[in-house]
């Protein structure tokens, strides 16, 4: 069957984009850039409008977001049977597969809800029920989130009901493959490198680069390669009526927006051999191990060409106390490596531990915050002068610029 039996495809409603705190300024930017409207933005979201079928060009593109949340229906539940009963009434034939498979989560803040593993298993109850109900059976219902899947919001009597299109979070890209210790998730990845301003011209040195992440999403920015063409299956593919013809030509224009060759270079270095061996092979599957440039040094031997570009590093955040005076050390010689090294670029350190950044003795242009898995963090931006800051400084101003800003 294609879409258009099924209007719910055609059907304009409220799309909830959600993100890690901290990023929702670039994902809405990347929203615009896709042609969809605003129409709120919260600290971890965006909502926006649009079709069902519009949400497949969402989950193809969208760098910085996790989950695309279609508002299926909304309505008033005073307590568990009033949930039971509005979303029994939905018409559930006409959007999932009564022979596939149900995942349902949720958001929950009601007086009668204690546990939302209980929230969800009404929500799943009153579905299978009515599947079996108009269909003579009712699909497998479990955590996995590799199918359909079913967001239940719930607050106070306002109950809504989304389809999670896209599955798994979108920052499972499904190219790291071997992850190192503590990995950054794809999207912030991503963020960090929308937040320098990388095009693709110049270098773009990372040393410290652990798993390669940062890297890796630099090369699919600089290539102009949808990050969703990584992937094979999203949560919209297991929905009755998915155009199966509407995605491959999908991903047939993304795949000719792509560039096959950018005009600046990446390098990723890392002191421990098992990160760049781990770096090699997730780059590999991205498909983007021809465009990164990998060497096992100590980030203070790091290869920077001259011709400027920039500089991030992801150095450790010190959680063990034994390690913070280390560190202190280390971040130092951060700045140290940025100042002798790296004159002409910009610099930037993205840290989870402000105190420790104290060390790095530079000046910041920016400071920008960030959240990885809970920690606020901040991505420190330095600009990078060539002889003292007083000199670069007299010499800013002759030329009517402003400088560093603090």
């Amino acid at each position: 069957m294609t879409s258009r039996h099924f209007p719910l495809w055609r059907k304009s409603s409220r799309i909830l984009v959600t993100c890690p705190k901290g990023i929702a300024s670039y994902l809405k930017s990347e929203i615009e850039l896709l042609g969809f409207p605003i129409e709120l933005e919260r600290e971890a979201a965006i909502v926006t409008e649009g079709t069902l079928g519009d949400t497949l060009r969402l989950n193809l593109s969208l760098r910085t977001g996790h989950r695309v949340l279609y508002l299926m229906a909304e309505g008033e539940a005073g307590g568990p049977d009033d949930l039971y009963r509005w979303l029994h009434g939905l018409a559930w034939e006409n959007v999932l597969h009564e022979d596939g498979y149900l995942c349902v989560t949720s958001t929950v803040d009601h007086p009668s809800i204690r546990d939302t593993r209980f929230a969800n298993q009404k929500c799943k109850d009153a579905i299978v029920d009515r599947l079996q109900k108009t269909c003579g059976r009712r699909p497998d219902s479990g955590p996995a989130r590799d199918r359909a899947v079913v967001h239940l919001f719930w607050k106070g009597q306002r109950v809504q009901i989304y389809l999670d299109t896209s599955g798994e979070p979108l920052s499972r890209r499904g190219y790291r493959k071997i992850p190192v210790k503590a990995p950054m998730q794809e999207t912030l990845a991503a963020a960090i490198v929308l937040a320098t301003g990388w095009s693709g011209k110049g270098a773009f040195v990372n040393p410290m680069c652990g798993s390669g992440t940062i890297a890796i999403e630099a090369a699919l920015i600089a290539l102009n390669r949808a990050p969703g063409l990584l992937r094979s299956n999203f949560g919209f593919r297991h929905l009755k009526g998915f155009p199966a013809a509407a995605w491959k030509e999908l991903r047939k224009k993304a795949q000719e927006k792509s560039v096959r060759h950018f005009p600046g270079q990446i390098i990723a270095t890392d002191m421990d051999r098992r990160a760049i061996a781990a770096t090699e092979q997730n780059a590999a599957n991205a498909s983007v191990q021809n465009w990164i440039h990998l060497a096992v040094c100590d980030y203070s031997e790091t290869d920077i060409p001259p011709e400027g570009g920039i500089v991030v590093m992801n150095p450790p955040y010190g959680e063990r106390l034994g390690n913070v005076q280390k560190l202190e050390r280390t971040y130092a010689g951060l700045g140290s490596f940025l100042k002798t090294s790296c004159s002409g670029y910009r610099g930037f350190i993205f840290t989870g531990n402000v105190e420790l950044a104290k060390n790095v003795g530079l000046k910041t242009r920016r400071r920008m915050i960030f959240f990885n898995s809970g920690i606020e963090c901040r991505l420190l931006e330095y600009e990078l002068y060539e002889g003292t800051y007083r000199d670069w400084k007299t010499a800013s101003k002759q030329e009517g610029t402003n400088g560093p800003r603090s």
